[in-house]
C-alpha cells in the first residue's frame, strides 16, 4: 500500500527547497571569500590563495561566484552543476589519495557540497529566486518540474 503524502510537508516543500539553496550557496560563498581575501579564518594554513594559482585560486573563485549565484537564485542549475563538479574534483584530486572514506581523508565538506549542489541542479532553485523575476523563454521551465511550463501563446479563436 503506497504511503499517503502529508499535505503540510508538501506545502512546505518550496520553502524548504529555497532555504536549502540559500544556506548551501551562502556557506559555499563564504569558503570562496575566506580563500580569496584571507578573512573568516582564511584559506587552509591562513591567509589567502595567491591570484591565479591552480587549482586553489580558481576553486575559490568558483566558490565565491557560484555560491552567490546559487544563493540569489540566478542561473541556479548551471552554477550548481559547476559547483558540484568542482567539489567532486576537489574530493578525488585532493582528499581521496589519503584514504577511501571522507571521514578518514578530510573530504566530508567536498563530498557534501558536491551532492548538495547536484541536488540543487536537479531540483531547481525553488519559487523564491531572482531568475523567477526574469522573463521566461518559450519552452523554458524554471520550476524544474516536468509539464509545469506555462503556455507561451494563446490559442487562436475560431469563428
Amino acid at each position: 500500500m503506497p504511503a499517503r503524502p502529508i499535505p503540510a510537508v508538501d506545502n512546505a516543500r518550496p520553502v524548504i527547497l529555497t532555504a536549502f539553496r540559500l544556506v548551501v550557496g551562502l556557506l559555499f560563498a563564504c569558503h570562496g571569500v575566506a580563500s580569496l581575501f584571507g578573512v573568516l579564518g582564511g584559506a587552509k594554513g591562513g591567509g589567502s590563495v595567491p591570484v591565479g594559482e591552480w587549482p586553489g585560486w580558481w576553486a575559490a573563485l568558483i566558490q565565491l561566484v557560484g555560491g552567490i549565484l546559487v544563493l540569489v537564485g540566478l542561473g541556479t542549475r548551471t552554477a550548481a552543476l559547476l559547483c558540484s563538479g568542482s567539489m567532486a574534483y576537489a574530493y578525488f584530486s585532493v582528499h581521496q589519495e589519503h584514504a577511501l572514506m571522507p571521514i578518514q581523508n578530510g573530504g566530508e565538506a567536498s563530498a557534501m557540497f558536491s551532492f548538495a549542489f547536484l541536488a540543487i541542479a536537479a531540483l531547481g532553485p525553488g519559487p523564491f529566486a531572482l531568475e523567477r523575476l526574469l522573463p521566461r523563454r518559450a519552452g523554458a521551465d524554471l520550476a524544474g518540474r516536468p509539464g509545469s511550463s506555462e503556455r507561451t501563446s494563446q490559442p487562436t479563436p475560431t469563428r
